[in-house]
């Protein structure tokens, strides 16, 4: 993935090292809405075929598994008549949560969906070993989405020897396996515990205008921008699997849990937009799931910035399995889901 030549050797080791970048000072969290990076949502049809996927090919393990309905989570995901079963997964310090509604039943991902598409997110599983990892997914007969594991070459010095491949789970959505060697990106992605799968180093998403993107997740939300790049290059083409792919790169943090990556596509242009009418019952709706210390001032402020919101306002949940007070949902510059939990 080549590094554009008008970029810095500064800006590219920012970028490479932005997952290493999680502690700052208070004074400048406080003053965000995002305490944390709680957990990845992922919408999926058959919740015992996703959790079957997700443990027995990357070693995730189910720590819980809630069914839910009623009028308070019919405001919260803007669906009526809605019943859910939630099962969280975690992955060494990082955890996903599978969503299957019961009812209603929303629409599956187009099979036509490519890697600019303006719907597309995954998580980036950051892996002790690709070899064994790519085997692992081999042995399960994995949807590719890239050709193969990509190596970034040794001409660029910060991020030589990182490795990564796309692939699909049952439903398509789109995942990823991260390789750091040894000097590049967390720390704790080195350590010797003989597991192939290590945790989730980051969620990526495609944004169309990274300035405006910026404007929500930096300036709104609170969270940091760790660093950025511009990547091209036939090792970007077939990892993407997108002919002539030239990505503006973002990342950002909060004070812990996963980055959030904008994938924002200079060439090509021809992504399309996510669906106007998207509901968190589609099979393509992912969520960010951001801990807040106030579900209400969360909101106020939410709706202060014409942010857009699917739920009325802060929505006091009464499932005590489900870990969270409060909690509402919200929506990007460009459809992808936000929800904000309160404990």
């Amino acid at each position: 993935m080549k590094v554009a030549a008008r970029q810095n050797a500064k800006t590219t080791f920012a970028i490479v090292i932005g997952s290493m970048l999680v502690c700052v000072c208070g004074s400048v969290w406080a003053q965000g809405l995002v305490k944390s990076v709680d957990s990845i949502g992922i919408t999926v049809s058959d919740v015992d075929r996703s959790v079957e996927f997700f443990s027995k090919v990357l070693n995730f393990e189910k720590v819980s598994d809630t069914e839910v309905a009623g009028a308070e989570y019919e405001q919260l995901v803007g669906v009526f008549g809605v019943r859910m079963r939630i099962v969280r997964m975690r992955l060494g310090d990082e955890s996903i949560a599978l969503t299957e509604y019961l009812a209603p039943k929303g629409r599956p991902i187009p099979v036509d969906s490519r890697s600019n598409d303006r719907w597309f997110q995954h998580i980036a599983i950051a892996v002790s070993d690709m070899d064994k990892a790519y085997r692992q997914l081999r042995m399960h007969k994995v949807q590719y989405a890239s050709t193969g594991p990509q190596r970034i070459p040794d001409w660029n010095e910060a991020a030589a020897g990182i490795r990564a491949f796309y692939f699909r789970d049952p439903d398509g959505h789109n995942l990823e396996i991260i390789y750091f060697p040894p000097g590049k990106g967390d720390p704790k992605w080195q350590q010797n515990n003989e597991r192939i799968f290590l945790g989730i180093d980051h969620t990526a998403i495609v944004v169309s205008d990274t300035e405006r993107s910026l404007k929500f997740y930096r300036d709104v939300l609170g969270m940091r921008l760790a660093g950025e790049s511009e990547n091209y290059g036939t090792e970007q083409e077939h990892l993407n699997n997108v002919f002539g792919a030239r990505v503006r790169i973002s990342g950002l943090r909060a004070s812990a849990g996963p980055g959030v990556e904008f994938l924002d596509y200079l060439t090509p242009r021809d992504g399309r937009p996510a669906p106007a009418d998207s509901k968190a019952n589609d099979l393509w709706h992912w969520k960010t799931r951001l801990a807040t210390d106030s579900a209400d001032g969360t909101f106020k402020k939410l709706k202060t910035a014409r942010a857009r919101l699917i739920s009325p306002g802060a929505i006091t949940l009464s499932t005590p399995s489900f870990g969270y007070s409060k909690g509402l949902l919200a929506r990007d510059p460009d459809l992808h889901a936000v929800e904000f939990l309160e404990k």
